[in-house]
């Protein structure tokens, strides 16, 4: 035999077999077939969703089956294998023999492919589509085709990824076709791509700098917050000093000029022998006159009438 014609009569053979199951467990709930040929004969495995009915009661049922794919197909030692799908939701054969039933049974033929759509779409399903043909509501024939999600036509993604099932529905109009093509969750899509996140990575010399960087910026921040916070401490008692003197007349201002100095004297006098040492004279101070509190000197002359510490930072010396 011709390697074409051998190809031909094996499709034949499948296809007339997933026939002949259709029709003989359409009650279990027929999912579909593979077979599989092998050096000890040719394995055979059925799904279905009532794996039980399958077997029968004590095998009785698969042994008849396989007599009759022996006897039909010439097919070498048949060996039938029955399987449970767990999610019937994603079998297409399944849902195009539901659909089927249900439009037999009276449903509108739009609500019954709804409901079966939703059923699979709910499932977890990238994409369902659904075609009815026949004579749905007159007597021309028409087909209505429900679509959802991704699905894909052509290609070799047609053959690897799409499940395809096909039932018919006896009406007294005439028979309805009905064909569901399913694309299960999980599947990859020739078309899909991902996007990564790429890290660049600094050297460690680059990284260093910078952290040096930051360091310097943040002392100078905290040196000119400083300065910024004298500034302004200067300038309050500048301004608290000159409205106290404005409000006291001249002749206290005398009167406490003479009672400072004399302060400062006893300060001097009565100082403790641990005080600090008087500092060296400032250059350019006219009128200085000074004095010890509480362990600290303090002075006063032109521009800044009132007693300060000498330590203080003054403006003409900035």
């Amino acid at each position: 035999m011709a390697i074409e014609k051998k190809f031909v009569q094996e499709g034949y053979v499948k296809a007339s077999m997933d026939e002949f199951f259709s029709k003989q467990l359409s009650r279990a709930g027929y999912g579909g077939m593979d077979i599989n040929r092998t050096p000890m004969g040719t394995q055979i495995t059925i799904y279905s969703e009532k794996p039980g009915m399958v077997i029968g009661k004590a095998g009785k049922v698969i042994r008849k089956l396989t007599r009759d794919i022996d006897r039909l197909y010439d097919v070498d030692n048949p060996q039938i294998d029955a399987q449970e799908v767990r999610k019937p939701e994603l079998n297409a054969q399944m849902m195009a023999s539901r659909l089927a039933s249900s439009i037999e049974r009276g449903w509108y033929f739009r609500k019954a492919g709804h409901n079966t759509m939703r059923a699979i779409m709910n499932s977890g399903a990238l994409g369902c589509e659904i075609v009815i043909s026949g004579k749905l509501t007159g007597a021309r024939s028409r087909v209505e085709k429900l679509v959802n999600g991704y699905i894909k036509h052509a290609g070799k993604p047609v053959d690897d990824i799409v499940d395809e099932g096909f039932a018919t529905a006896v009406r007294k109009l005439g028979t309805l076709g009905c064909k569901v093509r399913i694309i299960p969750p999980g599947a990859v899509l020739p078309d899909s791509f991902h996007l990564k996140d790429i890290v660049e990575e600094v050297p460690e010399e680059a990284a260093a700098t910078e952290e040096e960087g930051s360091d310097i910026e943040k002392l100078v921040e905290t040196e000119a917050e400083g300065e910024v916070a004298d500034e302004e401490e200067a300038e309050e008692v500048v301004e608290e000093s000159a409205t106290e003197e404005a409000e006291e007349p001249a002749a206290e201002g005398e009167a406490s000029e003479e009672t400072s100095e004399e302060t400062v004297e006893e300060a001097t006098e009565e100082a403790p022998e641990n005080a600090p040492e008087e500092p060296e004279p400032m250059e350019g101070l006219v009128d200085e006159q000074r004095r010890l509190m509480d362990d600290v000197w303090q002075h006063k002359h032109e521009g800044y009438d009132y007693w300060h510490p000498i330590a203080r930072v003054h403006k003409e010396d900035k």
